[in-house]
């Protein structure tokens, strides 16, 4: 079975297409960047970078006639391999295509199918991934059996080529029933987790935002998690998830997670094959929005998130918004502060800003901070030590009848889990 990959070596050429849309010119230029990095991300040589526009779309070839025949030339003429289309093509438009220039063609779909295949790590991943390159070959099995497609006519007497397809047709069937079944017990065992982690009393934060925001880079931040993080496109395939690397003054365990990030017109079999991915943001307590401060097209990205987490119907968890990159900027100001979602300028290379997020994130799970100084009796001991593990007290003093003065730093929801409220009467809110 054919697979929608390429050698990491091969010359290509890269079609970005302009439909003609009115006041798109800046988007049209973000977009057609954006592709030629999916492209290199995919180890592609990038030869030419050709744009098409067009007022309207073939149905035989999606480009334009015109067009077709000037990619042959140069496909001919340079002895190119592989021609790159930043389109969805039909499994028709994709054939005639083939067959035009004599070389083999990828539209966006698979393009990123290639560079997902190559970055999954994880059982899971490399199932999902797997389910949507099969969901993508099969509407075009026919490509291969091309030479075997006519009938001779007659009862009885069907082509070779069509039983060759229907077999095709029913092993990837089977094949794909399989790993939905797989990728359903997964997702069940992903359900018992987070079950476990709410009767644990477990927040869980999640990372999102457009690829290549610095979503890894802050999570290592967070939780010395250690992932490699790399300046490309879906660097990051996999979900991990860890626990915070300091104390937020409860007795909740904080884990963070990593996600896969976000593109403009992600193909819709890549949603639905990473649903068992996606859902962990519907489990989530709270989303940090990680947003590249210093890209020139970030309303856009921002514009391109929340339309994709509208469609998984996150929008109405809470939200923190980290300004990423901000020691790329000169200068202060970045834009008008949002005014649904907080807002923190951070930098996950150098640590600025990273008090404050934490702050924020404590602020959003746990409530307001509360302090002052607290006596505590010796049979008041277990209560005490839990606020040693918990990081919140802050400084102590022993009395000469064996009780302790301890100056706390404690979040409301922790502070509503004690019994011994007449104790920390004195205590009083401070901010974040």
């Amino acid at each position: 079975m054919e697979k929608t990959s390429a050698p990491a070596d091969l010359r290509a050429i890269i079609v970005s297409i302009d439909l003609l849309r009115s006041n798109q010119d800046h988007l049209e230029q973000f977009n057609s960047g954006e592709f030629i990095e999916l492209a290199r991300s995919s180890g592609l040589k990038v030869e030419h970078h050709i744009f098409s526009k067009q007022n309207f779309v073939s149905a035989s070839h999606f480009l334009t006639k015109g067009k077709a025949d000037e990619l042959k030339n140069i496909v001919e003429s340079e002895n190119i391999k592989l021609v790159v289309l930043d389109c969805e093509l039909s499994p028709s438009q994709e054939r005639n295509l083939e067959t035009l220039l004599c070389a083999r063609v990828l539209d966006r779909t698979g393009l990123i199918l290639d560079i997902f295949a190559a970055r999954a790590q994880s059982d899971i991943g490399k199932l999902q991934v797997e389910l949507a390159q099969l969901s993508f070959l099969s509407t075009r099995l026919v490509r291969g059996w091309s030479h075997l497609e006519r009938q001779k006519g007659g009862i009885g007497l069907r082509g070779p080529g069509e039983t060759q397809l229907e077999t095709d047709r029913r092993l990837i069937g089977n094949r794909i029933k399989q790993l939905k079944k797989k990728l359903d017990k997964q997702h069940n065992q992903k359900n018992l987790n987070r079950y476990s982690r709410k009767k644990g009393s477990n927040k869980l934060v999640a990372l999102v935002g457009y690829t290549n925001a610095g979503k890894t880079s802050l999570f290592n931040l967070l939780t010395k998690g250690g992932l490699q993080a790399e300046d490309k496109l879906f660097a990051t395939l996999d979900t991990t998830t860890r626990r915070a690397d300091f104390k937020f003054k409860t007795l909740e365990t904080v884990l963070f997670s990593d996600t896969v990030g976000f593109i403009s017109n992600l193909p819709t079999k890549l949603v639905e094959s990473f649903k068992a991915t996606l859902d962990d943001l519907a489990s989530a307590d709270l989303l940090i929005h990680v947003i590249d401060a210093a890209d020139s097209n970030r309303d856009y990205k921002i514009k391109e998130v929340d339309l994709i987490l509208d469609e998984l119907g996150v929008t109405s968890m809470p939200q923190i918004r980290a300004l990423n990159k901000i020691d790329l900027i000169k200068g202060t100001d970045i834009w008008p502060a949002n005014n649904l979602h907080p807002e923190i300028k951070i930098s996950s290379e150098t640590g600025v800003g990273l008090e404050e997020l934490k702050n924020a994130v404590s602020e959003n799970l746990f409530g307001g901070l509360l302090s002052g100084w607290v006596q505590f009796s010796p049979i008041q001991a277990s209560v005490r030590s839990k606020l040693f593990d918990s990081g919140c007290i802050l400084e102590e003093k022993m009395d000469s009848n064996g009780s302790y003065q301890s100056l706390v730093s404690i979040s409301q929801s922790m502070l509503e889990q004690f019994e011994e409220a007449e104790i920390f009467k004195n205590l009083k809110p401070i901010s974040p």
